[in-house]
Protein backbone atom coordinates (compact mmCIF):
# COMPACT_ATOMS: atom_id res chain seq x y z
CA UNK A 1 0.00 0.00 0.00
CA UNK A 2 2.96 2.66 0.76
CA UNK A 3 5.20 1.69 -2.71
CA UNK A 4 1.12 2.05 -3.94
CA UNK A 5 0.52 5.68 -2.16
CA UNK A 6 4.00 6.44 -3.12
CA UNK A 7 3.57 6.22 -7.22
CA UNK A 8 0.65 8.21 -6.65
CA UNK A 9 3.29 11.31 -5.07
CA UNK A 10 5.32 10.49 -7.50
CA UNK A 11 3.10 12.00 -10.27
CA UNK A 12 0.96 14.46 -8.69
CA UNK A 13 3.36 15.83 -5.92
CA UNK A 14 7.17 15.31 -7.57
CA UNK A 15 9.91 12.53 -6.79
CA UNK A 16 10.77 15.18 -4.01
CA UNK A 17 8.13 15.66 -2.09
CA UNK A 18 8.61 14.99 1.79
CA UNK A 19 5.33 12.85 1.82
CA UNK A 20 7.14 10.44 -0.30
CA UNK A 21 10.29 10.31 1.38
CA UNK A 22 7.91 9.54 4.60
CA UNK A 23 5.89 6.67 2.27
CA UNK A 24 8.94 5.19 1.35
CA UNK A 25 10.74 5.10 4.46
CA UNK A 26 7.50 3.42 6.20
CA UNK A 27 7.84 0.68 3.60
CA UNK A 28 10.99 0.04 4.08
CA UNK A 29 10.50 -0.07 7.85
CA UNK A 30 7.93 -3.12 6.73
CA UNK A 31 9.95 -4.78 4.33
CA UNK A 32 12.95 -4.80 7.04
CA UNK A 33 10.36 -6.15 10.01
CA UNK A 34 8.37 -8.63 7.93
CA UNK A 35 11.72 -10.25 6.14
CA UNK A 36 10.46 -9.64 2.32
CA UNK A 37 13.21 -8.33 0.09
CA UNK A 38 11.60 -9.27 -2.99
CA UNK A 39 9.73 -6.01 -1.80
CA UNK A 40 12.33 -3.99 -1.17
CA UNK A 41 14.15 -3.91 -4.33
CA UNK A 42 11.22 -1.45 -5.36
CA UNK A 43 11.18 0.64 -2.31
CA UNK A 44 15.08 1.22 -2.61
CA UNK A 45 14.31 2.00 -6.21
CA UNK A 46 12.32 4.82 -4.69
CA UNK A 47 14.38 6.21 -2.21
CA UNK A 48 17.24 6.72 -5.44
CA UNK A 49 14.75 8.75 -7.02
CA UNK A 50 13.87 10.36 -4.21
CA UNK A 51 17.15 11.27 -3.53
CA UNK A 52 17.98 12.14 -6.60
CA UNK A 53 15.50 14.96 -7.01
CA UNK A 54 16.29 16.11 -3.78
CA UNK A 55 19.73 16.47 -5.23
CA UNK A 56 21.39 14.49 -2.94
CA UNK A 57 23.25 12.56 -5.43
CA UNK A 58 25.82 10.47 -3.30
CA UNK A 59 22.97 9.13 -1.26
CA UNK A 60 21.36 8.36 -4.23
CA UNK A 61 24.18 7.00 -5.67
CA UNK A 62 24.59 4.91 -3.07
CA UNK A 63 21.07 3.22 -3.41
CA UNK A 64 21.64 2.39 -6.90
CA UNK A 65 24.66 0.40 -5.93
CA UNK A 66 22.21 -1.44 -2.98
CA UNK A 67 19.51 -2.28 -6.17
CA UNK A 68 22.33 -3.64 -8.47
CA UNK A 69 23.30 -5.52 -5.72
CA UNK A 70 19.82 -6.75 -4.52
CA UNK A 71 18.73 -7.56 -8.26
CA UNK A 72 22.06 -9.66 -8.59
CA UNK A 73 21.65 -11.70 -5.69
CA UNK A 74 17.95 -12.18 -6.70
CA UNK A 75 18.69 -13.49 -10.19
CA UNK A 76 16.11 -11.27 -11.46
CA UNK A 77 16.63 -10.10 -14.76
CA UNK A 78 13.86 -7.21 -15.19
CA UNK A 79 15.83 -5.94 -11.86
CA UNK A 80 19.14 -6.35 -13.06
CA UNK A 81 17.70 -4.08 -15.78
CA UNK A 82 16.34 -1.62 -13.92
CA UNK A 83 19.59 -1.43 -11.57
CA UNK A 84 21.51 -0.13 -15.23
CA UNK A 85 18.95 1.99 -15.70
CA UNK A 86 18.87 3.83 -12.60
CA UNK A 87 22.67 4.01 -12.55
CA UNK A 88 22.82 5.17 -15.55
CA UNK A 89 20.97 8.08 -14.57
CA UNK A 90 22.49 9.30 -11.80
CA UNK A 91 26.01 8.83 -13.18
CA UNK A 92 24.75 11.31 -15.56
CA UNK A 93 24.14 14.21 -13.32
CA UNK A 94 26.94 13.44 -11.70
CA UNK A 95 29.15 14.31 -14.76
CA UNK A 96 30.40 10.57 -15.15
CA UNK A 97 29.27 10.04 -18.86
CA UNK A 98 31.11 7.29 -19.73
CA UNK A 99 29.82 5.26 -16.56
CA UNK A 100 26.32 6.34 -17.50
CA UNK A 101 27.04 5.59 -20.94
CA UNK A 102 27.93 2.05 -20.10
CA UNK A 103 24.93 1.11 -17.89
CA UNK A 104 22.31 2.64 -20.61
CA UNK A 105 23.84 0.69 -23.18
CA UNK A 106 24.18 -2.83 -21.13
CA UNK A 107 20.03 -1.83 -19.36
CA UNK A 108 18.98 -1.78 -23.24
CA UNK A 109 20.87 -4.81 -24.52
CA UNK A 110 18.72 -6.43 -21.38
CA UNK A 111 15.78 -4.70 -22.26
CA UNK A 112 12.23 -6.77 -22.52
CA UNK A 113 8.98 -5.14 -23.02
CA UNK A 114 7.68 -7.71 -20.45
CA UNK A 115 9.81 -5.69 -17.69
CA UNK A 116 7.02 -2.75 -18.18
CA UNK A 117 4.67 -4.12 -15.78
CA UNK A 118 7.58 -4.30 -13.45
CA UNK A 119 8.60 -0.76 -13.62
CA UNK A 120 9.31 1.48 -10.32
CA UNK A 121 8.54 4.43 -11.01
CA UNK A 122 4.97 6.12 -13.15
CA UNK A 123 7.55 6.55 -16.23
CA UNK A 124 8.44 3.69 -18.66
CA UNK A 125 11.67 2.22 -17.82
CA UNK A 126 12.24 2.02 -21.53
CA UNK A 127 12.00 5.64 -22.17
CA UNK A 128 13.55 6.61 -19.31
CA UNK A 129 16.79 4.28 -20.35
CA UNK A 130 16.91 5.85 -23.85
CA UNK A 131 16.63 9.88 -22.37
CA UNK A 132 19.05 9.46 -20.47
CA UNK A 133 21.12 7.95 -23.16
CA UNK A 134 20.11 10.46 -25.69
CA UNK A 135 21.94 13.37 -23.02
CA UNK A 136 24.79 11.33 -22.32
CA UNK A 137 25.74 10.66 -26.02
CA UNK A 138 25.28 14.56 -26.38
CA UNK A 139 27.91 14.88 -23.51
CA UNK A 140 30.17 12.65 -25.09
CA UNK A 141 29.87 14.25 -28.42
CA UNK A 142 27.76 11.53 -30.19
CA UNK A 143 25.41 13.91 -31.49
CA UNK A 144 23.75 11.36 -34.10
CA UNK A 145 23.45 8.65 -32.17
CA UNK A 146 21.65 11.13 -29.49
CA UNK A 147 19.11 12.46 -32.04
CA UNK A 148 18.28 8.97 -32.90
CA UNK A 149 17.81 8.08 -29.23
CA UNK A 150 15.34 11.38 -29.04
CA UNK A 151 13.89 10.36 -31.52
CA UNK A 152 12.75 6.53 -30.74
CA UNK A 153 12.23 8.00 -26.79
CA UNK A 154 9.72 10.49 -28.14
CA UNK A 155 8.01 8.10 -30.22
CA UNK A 156 7.86 5.36 -27.66
CA UNK A 157 6.30 8.20 -24.73
CA UNK A 158 3.47 9.59 -27.06
CA UNK A 159 2.28 5.79 -27.51
CA UNK A 160 2.08 5.19 -24.16
CA UNK A 161 0.99 7.60 -21.66
CA UNK A 162 0.66 11.46 -21.22
CA UNK A 163 3.24 11.33 -18.20
CA UNK A 164 5.67 9.45 -19.93
CA UNK A 165 5.57 12.22 -22.73
CA UNK A 166 5.41 14.69 -20.21
CA UNK A 167 8.80 13.69 -19.00
CA UNK A 168 10.16 13.15 -22.27
CA UNK A 169 9.55 16.45 -23.76
CA UNK A 170 11.24 18.20 -20.33
CA UNK A 171 14.37 16.33 -21.08
CA UNK A 172 14.30 17.49 -24.69
CA UNK A 173 14.85 20.92 -23.63
CA UNK A 174 17.75 19.49 -21.31
CA UNK A 175 19.47 18.32 -24.73
CA UNK A 176 18.48 20.00 -27.53
CA UNK A 177 19.37 23.53 -26.34
CA UNK A 178 23.19 23.01 -26.92
CA UNK A 179 22.86 20.83 -30.07
CA UNK A 180 19.63 22.21 -31.94
CA UNK A 181 21.17 26.18 -32.36
CA UNK A 182 18.82 29.36 -32.73
CA UNK A 183 16.70 27.58 -35.37
CA UNK A 184 15.60 24.72 -32.89
CA UNK A 185 14.33 27.17 -30.06
CA UNK A 186 10.72 27.98 -31.62
CA UNK A 187 9.97 23.63 -31.72
CA UNK A 188 11.35 24.10 -28.13
CA UNK A 189 8.90 26.83 -27.27
CA UNK A 190 5.93 24.67 -29.40
CA UNK A 191 7.38 21.43 -27.00
CA UNK A 192 7.39 22.90 -23.45
CA UNK A 193 3.50 24.55 -24.50
CA UNK A 194 2.35 20.84 -25.11
CA UNK A 195 4.47 19.86 -22.02
CA UNK A 196 2.30 22.95 -19.85
CA UNK A 197 -0.80 21.74 -21.44
CA UNK A 198 -0.32 18.06 -20.69
CA UNK A 199 0.54 18.90 -17.02
CA UNK A 200 -1.93 20.98 -15.98
CA UNK A 201 -4.76 18.79 -17.77
CA UNK A 202 -3.35 16.39 -15.53
CA UNK A 203 -2.38 17.78 -12.32
CA UNK A 204 1.75 16.95 -12.63
CA UNK A 205 3.72 19.34 -10.58
CA UNK A 206 7.40 19.25 -11.35
CA UNK A 207 6.87 18.55 -15.70
CA UNK A 208 5.00 21.29 -15.09
CA UNK A 209 7.41 23.67 -13.41
CA UNK A 210 9.85 22.70 -15.29
CA UNK A 211 7.76 23.70 -18.64
CA UNK A 212 7.18 26.83 -17.38
CA UNK A 213 11.53 27.07 -16.70
CA UNK A 214 12.18 26.05 -20.73
CA UNK A 215 9.08 28.53 -22.15
CA UNK A 216 11.23 31.13 -20.22
CA UNK A 217 14.39 30.12 -21.85
CA UNK A 218 13.09 30.02 -25.15
CA UNK A 219 11.54 33.61 -24.89
CA UNK A 220 14.68 35.42 -23.71
CA UNK A 221 16.71 33.74 -26.58
CA UNK A 222 14.39 34.40 -29.14
CA UNK A 223 14.30 38.54 -28.53
CA UNK A 224 11.96 38.33 -25.56
CA UNK A 225 14.96 38.46 -22.39
CA UNK A 226 12.53 40.61 -20.06
CA UNK A 227 9.78 38.20 -20.32
CA UNK A 228 11.99 35.39 -20.52
CA UNK A 229 13.66 36.48 -17.60
CA UNK A 230 10.16 37.34 -15.57
CA UNK A 231 8.96 34.30 -16.44
CA UNK A 232 12.17 32.23 -15.31
CA UNK A 233 12.97 33.89 -12.19
CA UNK A 234 8.75 33.35 -10.89
CA UNK A 235 9.20 29.33 -12.34
CA UNK A 236 12.24 28.87 -9.71
CA UNK A 237 9.88 30.09 -6.85
CA UNK A 238 7.27 27.50 -8.14
CA UNK A 239 9.46 24.06 -7.81
CA UNK A 240 7.38 21.21 -5.99
CA UNK A 241 8.66 20.75 -2.62
CA UNK A 242 11.81 19.30 -2.33
CA UNK A 243 12.59 19.70 -6.16
CA UNK A 244 16.22 20.96 -6.38
CA UNK A 245 17.76 18.50 -9.12
CA UNK A 246 18.77 20.36 -12.09
CA UNK A 247 18.84 23.41 -10.24
CA UNK A 248 22.53 24.74 -11.55
CA UNK A 249 21.73 23.95 -15.27
CA UNK A 250 18.06 26.23 -14.26
CA UNK A 251 20.01 29.24 -12.86
CA UNK A 252 23.15 29.02 -16.06
CA UNK A 253 19.74 29.19 -18.34
CA UNK A 254 18.77 31.84 -16.35
CA UNK A 255 22.02 33.42 -16.15
CA UNK A 256 22.19 33.09 -19.81
CA UNK A 257 19.33 34.96 -20.90
CA UNK A 258 20.36 37.82 -18.55
CA UNK A 259 23.28 37.78 -20.89
CA UNK A 260 20.97 37.96 -23.98
CA UNK A 261 19.28 41.11 -22.17
CA UNK A 262 22.89 42.71 -21.67
CA UNK A 263 22.53 42.44 -17.60
CA UNK A 264 26.00 40.15 -17.24
CA UNK A 265 25.95 41.65 -13.95
CA UNK A 266 23.23 39.69 -13.15
CA UNK A 267 24.22 36.60 -14.74
CA UNK A 268 27.46 36.13 -13.22
CA UNK A 269 25.34 36.36 -9.94
CA UNK A 270 23.49 33.77 -10.71
CA UNK A 271 26.16 31.60 -12.39
CA UNK A 272 27.39 31.85 -8.69
CA UNK A 273 24.77 30.52 -6.97
CA UNK A 274 24.66 27.69 -9.45
CA UNK A 275 28.84 26.93 -8.68
CA UNK A 276 28.33 26.69 -4.73
CA UNK A 277 25.11 24.04 -5.86
CA UNK A 278 27.37 22.22 -7.82
CA UNK A 279 29.87 21.79 -4.76
CA UNK A 280 26.92 20.88 -2.72
CA UNK A 281 25.31 18.11 -4.85
CA UNK A 282 27.94 17.28 -6.56
CA UNK A 283 25.58 18.00 -10.20
CA UNK A 284 28.10 18.04 -12.62
CA UNK A 285 26.58 17.33 -15.97
CA UNK A 286 26.18 20.61 -16.87
CA UNK A 287 29.97 22.03 -14.75
CA UNK A 288 32.01 22.95 -18.07
CA UNK A 289 29.13 24.79 -20.15
CA UNK A 290 28.30 26.68 -16.46
CA UNK A 291 32.73 27.76 -16.50
CA UNK A 292 31.90 28.54 -20.33
CA UNK A 293 29.01 30.81 -20.02
CA UNK A 294 30.92 32.57 -17.35
CA UNK A 295 33.90 33.52 -19.42
CA UNK A 296 31.64 34.71 -22.41
CA UNK A 297 29.91 36.82 -19.60
CA UNK A 298 33.07 38.15 -18.51
CA UNK A 299 34.07 39.01 -21.99
CA UNK A 300 31.33 41.40 -22.27
CA UNK A 301 33.15 43.29 -20.23
CA UNK A 302 36.66 43.49 -21.98
CA UNK A 303 38.08 41.13 -19.15
CA UNK A 304 39.88 38.79 -21.84
CA UNK A 305 42.37 37.24 -19.10
CA UNK A 306 39.30 36.22 -17.03
CA UNK A 307 37.57 35.15 -19.10
CA UNK A 308 40.09 33.09 -20.51
CA UNK A 309 40.79 31.60 -17.20
CA UNK A 310 37.12 30.62 -17.29
CA UNK A 311 37.25 28.73 -21.24
CA UNK A 312 40.19 27.34 -19.57
CA UNK A 313 38.85 26.24 -16.85
CA UNK A 314 35.82 24.62 -18.77
CA UNK A 315 37.96 22.61 -20.68
CA UNK A 316 39.45 20.96 -17.91
CA UNK A 317 36.37 20.04 -16.65
CA UNK A 318 35.09 18.62 -19.84
CA UNK A 319 38.21 16.71 -20.62
CA UNK A 320 38.31 15.26 -16.72
CA UNK A 321 34.89 14.14 -17.89
CA UNK A 322 35.26 13.48 -21.32
CA UNK A 323 32.81 15.39 -22.18
CA UNK A 324 34.03 16.35 -25.80
CA UNK A 325 31.01 18.39 -26.76
CA UNK A 326 31.55 20.34 -24.07
CA UNK A 327 34.95 20.61 -24.71
CA UNK A 328 34.10 21.50 -27.81
CA UNK A 329 32.38 24.51 -27.21
CA UNK A 330 34.92 25.91 -25.35
CA UNK A 331 37.81 25.45 -27.13
CA UNK A 332 35.79 27.07 -30.12
CA UNK A 333 35.45 30.52 -27.70
CA UNK A 334 38.32 30.27 -26.26
CA UNK A 335 40.09 29.89 -30.07
CA UNK A 336 37.73 32.59 -30.94
CA UNK A 337 39.43 34.90 -28.71
CA UNK A 338 43.00 33.86 -29.27
CA UNK A 339 42.11 34.72 -32.89
CA UNK A 340 40.81 38.15 -32.08
CA UNK A 341 43.90 38.86 -30.07
CA UNK A 342 46.38 37.40 -33.00
CA UNK A 343 46.85 33.82 -31.58
CA UNK A 344 45.81 32.61 -34.87
CA UNK A 345 47.97 29.71 -34.79
CA UNK A 346 47.67 28.82 -31.16
CA UNK A 347 43.68 28.56 -31.77
CA UNK A 348 44.46 26.02 -34.42
CA UNK A 349 46.64 24.37 -32.43
CA UNK A 350 43.84 23.89 -29.80
CA UNK A 351 40.50 23.77 -31.87
CA UNK A 352 41.94 21.15 -34.67
CA UNK A 353 42.41 18.28 -32.33
CA UNK A 354 38.81 18.23 -30.74
CA UNK A 355 37.10 19.43 -33.81
CA UNK A 356 39.09 16.64 -35.70
CA UNK A 357 36.95 13.80 -32.99
CA UNK A 358 33.79 14.84 -35.14
CA UNK A 359 32.52 13.90 -38.00
CA UNK A 360 31.90 16.31 -41.44
CA UNK A 361 28.57 14.89 -41.47
CA UNK A 362 26.85 16.51 -38.02
CA UNK A 363 25.38 19.91 -39.17
CA UNK A 364 24.87 20.69 -35.58
CA UNK A 365 25.17 24.46 -35.26
CA UNK A 366 27.88 24.49 -33.17
CA UNK A 367 30.03 22.20 -35.71
CA UNK A 368 29.47 24.25 -38.14
CA UNK A 369 30.47 27.22 -36.41
CA UNK A 370 33.96 25.64 -35.88
CA UNK A 371 34.29 24.37 -39.23
CA UNK A 372 33.87 28.19 -40.32
CA UNK A 373 36.62 29.58 -37.64
CA UNK A 374 38.76 26.97 -38.55
CA UNK A 375 39.00 27.74 -42.18
CA UNK A 376 39.52 31.27 -40.85
CA UNK A 377 43.36 30.49 -39.09
CA UNK A 378 46.29 29.35 -40.67
CA UNK A 379 46.82 25.54 -42.16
Amino acid sequence: MQLIFGRALMMLKGYGAPELGEALARARKLCEQLSQPGQLVPVVCGQWVFCSVRADLLQAERHTEEVRHLAEAKGDPAWKCFGQIISGDVSLWLGKFIDSRTYLESALSLWDPSYRVLGPLPEDPHVHALKFLYRTLICTGDIDKARLRRDEALAEARRTSPYNLASMLRHVWYGDWAIGGAESRQALLRLAEEVTAIASEHGFALPLALANMARGWCLGVMGQPVEGIALLEQSLTKFPSGAHLGAPFHLMALAEVYGEAGQSEEGLKRLSAADELVEKTGERWAEAEMHRLRGSLLLSFNRHDAAEACYNHALAVARRQKASFWELRAGRDLARLWHDQGKRNEARDLLAPIYSRFSEEIDAPDLQEVRTLLGALPS
